[in-house]
């Protein structure tokens, strides 16, 4: 029988912050404070047991089933730890608290690493779930009202990158030589619509389409609320830069444990996940390696 990966509802819940290690982004801020530099002096050791953080979604099956069982082949135990947000995975990575993270794309990673000062490093690109815009009450993006609510996420580089898309769609004009991490939706520069624009954090986004009129949802929270990805009125088109990444320390980039990653995740094994109909990675956006590797 088919096997499906099931998010559903208690995913979203997460986000209210339930789950060990989460908190807001100024508390993350403050508790960085020569986290990596600690890390960064730490002896090296083999490590017998790896713990992968994530956020809610399929990045944490995907680790799952796609990695953890060659992972476990090779004599490794390994622990996968959920966080609610998009700030902690990476705080704790810095901290030590994980040993690998899963859940971001490498513009967010970029921005995220510089404002913490946080040594961490990039290992490989992975099959990417898209952000979409989804609606209860429109059926295509070209029936998008005037004076229509507007939910997109929060955070200065998928805030942006939800507007780049509205842009793309034809819905309003941003100001695309505002920076990353300066960036708001004050930067719109023409919104012939007068769209409601309302950040909010993306975990919950899935959440507003009871109330908003257009939603934009990154993949992973869109599955994980049960969302099918094929009912997105509008889809991105992902740039390299924004499919998702595997990072570590970069204290570690060159162990045992961060090759042993590597090789897994380019493996015929990992491919076989991938491209499997049980799962829902099939229809991924897959980053360039992959692509040119396996020719899908």
């Amino acid at each position: 029988m088919k096997r499906r990966l099931v998010y559903g509802i208690g995913a979203i819940i997460l986000g209210l912050g339930t789950l060990v290690g989460c908190g807001s982004g100024s508390q993350g801020a403050a508790s960085t404070a020569g986290a990596s530099s600690d890390v960064s002096q730490s002896t090296q050791v083999e490590k017998t047991t790896i713990k992968f953080g994530t956020c809610p979604g399929p990045y944490g099956d995907m680790v799952k089933y796609a990695i953890k069982p060659s992972l476990e082949e090779k004599g490794y135990k390994v622990e996968i730890i959920e966080f609610s947000d998009y700030v902690q995975p990476n705080l704790a990575l810095g901290k030590g608290e994980v040993d690998v993270n899963v859940f971001q794309h490498n513009v967010y990673f970029e921005n995220f690493k510089k404002e913490h000062q946080l040594e961490l490093t990039k290992l490989i690109n992975i099959p990417t779930a898209g952000l979409g815009f989804y609606s209860n009450k429109y059926k295509d993006v070209s029936e998008v009202a005037e004076g229509a609510t507007f939910t997109v996420p929060n955070d200065v580089t998928n805030l942006r990158r939800a507007l780049l898309e509205a842009q793309k769609a034809g819905l309003l004009k941003i100001d695309e030589t505002v920076e990353v991490a300066q960036f708001s939706e004050k930067n719109v520069l023409e919104n012939p619509l007068n769209l409601k624009i309302t950040p909010v954090e993306a975990a919950q986004l899935p959440r507003t389409l009871d109330s908003a009129d257009l939603a934009a949802i990154p993949g992973n929270y869109a599955l994980s609320a049960g969302i099918d990805l094929n009912t997105a009125i509008y889809k991105e088109v992902l740039v390299e830069d924004m499919k998702n990444i595997i990072a570590v320390r970069t204290s570690e980039v060159d162990s045992k444990f961060a090759k042993d990653i590597l090789e897994i995740v380019e493996s015929e094994a990992f491919n076989k996940v991938i491209e499997s109909s049980e799962y829902q990675f099939s229809g991924f956006q897959k980053p360039e390696w992959y692509t040119t590797k396996w020719g899908k």
